[in-house]
């Protein structure tokens, strides 16, 4: 299944202006990665957007990297405990920003929290969210476009009877 078409397809006509390369090359250049192209592609098409009237996407020609960089330091600066469960980061405990960390990506009304890490997974990229209230992460080993289309569709993708209905 080509998800992001199926995303697209949800979501109906795109109703924002495009990409901005630029706007893009300065979030990059300071989050220190190369976002995932199915993030991309979604946020040039429909943010600053609300959908299913809970999860927040903005677009970084407007307030995505500030956003991105107050959650980065919101979630660095959390008190972990010995015991948190985050896939990959098992040794070391969570870590945020640059090449190997979570990257914020979007958040919903509800409080969870959806980051993108680095993997060998196909697209290069897996999906780890919190619900804010608890500091355990769930993985989900799939692009964004996949864990979008989950999401949209009532999948529990912020972890068990997580659904956004």
């Amino acid at each position: 299944m080509h998800h992001l078409g199926a995303v697209f397809a949800l979501l109906g006509e795109p109703r924002a202006a495009g990409a901005d390369r630029a706007a893009w090359e300065r979030l990059e250049e300071t989050l220190g990665v190369t976002l995932p192209e199915d993030y991309r592609a979604v946020v040039d098409a429909y943010a600053p957007a609300q959908l299913n009237r809970q999860l927040y996407l903005l677009h970084p020609a407007d307030d995505l990297a500030l956003w991105m960089e107050q959650t980065l330091r919101a979630f660095r600066n959390t008190s972990w405990d010995d015991d948190v469960v985050c896939p990959g980061f098992e040794e070391t405990g969570p870590r945020f920003g640059g090449r190997t960390g979570l990257v914020p990506l979007a958040t919903s009304d509800r409080g969870d929290h959806v980051f993108a890490v680095r993997d060998d997974v196909p697209n290069g990229w897996r999906i780890l969210t919190c619900d804010g209230d608890e500091q355990d992460f769930y993985e989900y080993r799939m692009g964004f476009a996949e864990w979008l289309h989950g999401y949209l569709t009532g999948g529990d993708m912020v972890g068990p009877d997580s659904a956004a209905t």
